[in-house]
């Protein structure tokens, strides 16, 4: 960790060369999969996190952790509750379906087949728009692509002097090494986008997760922007946005969101890095333990995905976590 820069985060240096690395055959090999050392280096806290704050931060402190616990729970809650209902009016087979996800009646009935919706041609160009960001990766020798991660530094740390492409200060936002190019992957270029739409649509939640503000945290703290690339890998397997048209039922009723908002896959990105982060401070997680929090996430991120009332991203329960 370096010192005199005047930002006071909790903040831990990546030591193993396969973190970050995103493999691109499913899910359960992307990103921190397989880890066995911990992050390296002691806590730095700045004057809010010193000895001596006042008894009334404190206090806010736990109001937030609390805040966050409690609208995890409720919306988990409302998620299992919708679903259980959905299976058990589906089972009794006496109801006629009137939202996606439509099922069709197979011969082996225990199997039922998802249909996806015929598309408006909004949601084909949308969605046409959307796989065509998906298909460029990260270049760092595209003056383009060094120019957008130059911004996120600039949105980072707006009072810090903009380092080198290649230097050891990447590392204090959660890259791997010095040289960030290195850590995208399969993540591509649109995970450094998602980034950058975070930083400027929801400031104070991206700088909150950022340093690691919110709630008691680990010794061993997840590094910011891996797991942000992780997020958006995560989302693209999810969504099955790879592939012709989604047929995934997560993926099928992201295309609803998508012909609402042509942005739905970066505001659900949003609301995927602040619902990891409340999972990660309801489960006391470290380090070590983020793919376990990742896939949790997935879950409960599909679980709010499937409830009827749901037309645009700002209709999930979790997107009440996020804050401007």
């Amino acid at each position: 960790m370096r010192s005199g820069t005047g930002i006071g985060t909790v903040r831990r240096r990546l030591h193993h060369s396969d973190v970050g690395c995103i493999r691109s055959e499913n899910y359960e090999t992307s990103g921190l999969d397989g880890l066995d050392e911990p992050l390296l280096g002691k806590r730095d806290y700045d004057d809010k996190h010193s000895e001596g704050r006042v008894m009334e931060e404190i206090w806010d402190d736990e109001r937030k952790k609390e805040q966050l616990h409690w609208t995890l729970l409720f919306s988990n809650l409302i998620a299992q509750w919708a679903q259980w209902i959905a299976n058990l009016v589906f089972g009794s087979g006496s109801f006629i379906v009137r939202h996606i996800p439509l099922l069709s009646n197979t011969k082996n009935r225990s199997n039922p087949k998802l249909i996806v919706p015929t598309l408006s041609p909004l949601q084909e160009e949308r969605l046409r728009n959307l796989q065509q960001r998906l298909g460029v990766p990260f270049d760092g020798s595209r003056v383009d692509h060094q120019d957008a991660l130059k911004l996120l530094w600039r949105l980072a740390y707006p009072d810090r002097e903009l380092p080198p492409l290649k230097s050891e200060l990447w590392k204090d936002m959660g890259w791997q090494g010095p040289d960030p190019s290195t850590d995208f992957r399969g993540g591509g270029f649109i995970s450094l986008e998602n980034l950058i739409f975070f930083a400027k649509k929801y400031p104070e939640s991206f700088q909150r997760l950022l340093h690691k503000q919110d709630g008691n945290r680990a010794d061993w703290e997840y590094p910011f922007a891996v797991a942000g690339i992780n997020i958006s890998f995560m989302l693209t397997q999810m969504l099955d946005l790879q592939s012709g048209k989604p047929s995934s039922l997560a993926g099928i009723r992201f295309l609803k969101l998508l012909g609402e908002d042509e942005m739905a896959l970066d505001d659900l990105y949003c609301v995927a890095f602040q619902m990891m982060d409340a999972q990660w401070l309801v489960k006391r997680a470290s380090y070590m333990e983020f793919n376990d929090v990742l896939k949790s996430t997935r879950t409960q991120l599909e679980r709010e995905l499937s409830l009827e009332d749901v037309s645009t991203v700002k209709d999930l329960p979790a997107y009440n976590l996020l804050r401007r």
